[in-house]
């Protein structure tokens, strides 16, 4: 066998750059492949479905709302709002025991009642009514009071 004393080829240096530059490039684009993967599956923003306001009592200011959690992640429901105006939420119902403030794993149900910080509803006036996540999300539904 001949050997070829002539030929020129990489040095040791420059080959060792170049195989850490594609082990960076791989192990980066493995990463970004994982998270993408991972964050489909966890199941992403919240989802809260907010069903259509029942059982108005006008003079008292009530009405009951049935909210779903439909997201992958455990929602807290902080707060209420009738148009502008802050409103008081509590649970009604829950499909499985739930703590304080109202939280809802995923696939939960739960009924709850919001009151109008005015203290009464009119009958045949359209409310907009806004649930908001303890993560300032902001879910609605909108209804028309009805007279009991």
């Amino acid at each position: 066998m001949k050997i070829l004393k002539n030929k020129k080829a990489l040095s040791p240096v420059v080959a060792s750059i170049i195989l850490i530059a594609v082990t960076v490039a791989v192990s980066i684009a493995v990463a970004a492949w994982m998270g993408a993967l991972t964050f489909s599956f966890m199941g992403g923003a919240e989802q809260l479905q907010v069903g259509n306001p029942w059982g108005w009592n006008c003079t008292t200011g009530t009405v009951y709302i049935n909210v779903t959690n439909n997201g992958g992640s455990t929602i807290v429901l902080n707060s209420a709002r009738v148009g502008d105006n802050l409103a008081s939420i509590v649970e009604d119902w829950s499909s499985v025991n739930t703590t304080k403030p109202l939280t809802l794993a995923a696939g939960e149900r739960a009924g709850v009642i919001i009151t109008s910080a005015s203290g009464k509803y009119t009958a045949g006036v359209p409310y907009t009514f806004t649930i908001v996540t303890q993560t300032n999300h902001e879910f609605q539904s909108t209804g028309t009071a009805q007279a009991p």
